[in-house]
């Protein structure tokens, strides 16, 4: 089943499958992959698939404190269009927003992409763990069966 969000549009599939008598990563269990963890890094990476959104990150890292308006004044859209793709950034915590009188300014918050890029770190170590894992148990079998011909 699919359902489609309305603010980023993306596509999210529910009722994932296991496959029966897989070996999980080391340090890969279900309730770490649906933690909150896996949710945030969810959002980065809905709101990072947008091109435009990418560039507005570029142009707050630059210049922090910028408003939807100036924002839009650099780049070929409207203020509109502008103020949704930074909702989207600010839903998934990868900018934030302050009030300073009339104006609402958005700065960074690196956080967010660094809490993500922790995550993925976390999940090609375990990765590279489990096929160093396989490979090993492969080539005890191979060295238990010398007849046995060696996969490539």
């Amino acid at each position: 089943m699919t359902r489609t969000t309305q603010r980023t549009g993306t596509t999210q599939l529910s009722g994932a499958t296991q496959l029966s008598g897989a070996t999980q990563p080391s340090g890969a269990t279900d309730a770490g992959l649906a933690g909150s963890t896996a949710v945030d890094a969810d959002r980065v990476f809905a709101a990072l698939a947008d091109p435009r959104r990418r560039e507005l990150l570029e142009l707050l890292g630059r210049t922090p404190g910028c408003s939807a308006s100036s924002l839009a004044a650099s780049l070929p859209v409207s203020r509109q269009a502008v103020a949704q793709h930074l909702a989207v950034l600010e839903d998934s915590r990868l900018v934030s927003r302050r009030r300073s009188g009339r104006e609402v300014l958005f700065t960074v918050r690196p956080e967010g992409l660094a809490a993500t890029a922790d995550w993925l770190t976390g999940r090609a170590t375990a990765w590279r763990e489990w096929q160093e894992n396989i490979r090993q148990e492969t080539e005890a079998k191979a060295a238990l069966d010398p007849d046995r011909q060696r996969p490539r």
